[in-house]
């Protein structure tokens, strides 16, 4: 495992925001919802995430996720992710959310 300073996790923004929108992506080449977030003073944010397997679509809005908000946007098919919504890969390769244990403020950054 490579080694980073302390400085180069200061750069990541990592923020947690609440899912106020899913929708369906059946263009993604592997299942993915689309979801808005807000992030509070910091605004809504779009993101496909590859949760379904674990997600139920009902079951995602109004939950609190962490998500990378200073990665470039990036094209997936005729979508824009805006951010990274963080996970855990199971031996299954079923994404388990990185989520707070508690509520937070959504705009929040991980410290």
């Amino acid at each position: 495992m490579e080694s980073i300073v302390w400085a180069d996790f200061e750069r990541v923004e990592l923020r947690v925001g609440t899912i106020v929108e899913v929708g369906e992506f059946p263009e993604a080449r592997k299942p993915a919802w689309k979801l808005t977030v807000d992030f509070g003073p910091l605004g809504t944010r779009r993101s496909s995430a590859q949760i379904t397997t674990l997600y139920p679509r009902g079951e995602l809005v109004g939950r609190q996720v962490l998500a990378v908000l200073n990665f470039p946007p990036k094209r997936i098919g005729p979508f824009e992710s805006e951010v990274l919504v963080t996970g855990f890969a199971r031996e299954d390769g079923a994404i388990v959310l990185a989520v707070p244990d508690r509520p937070v403020p959504n705009g929040a950054r991980l410290v």
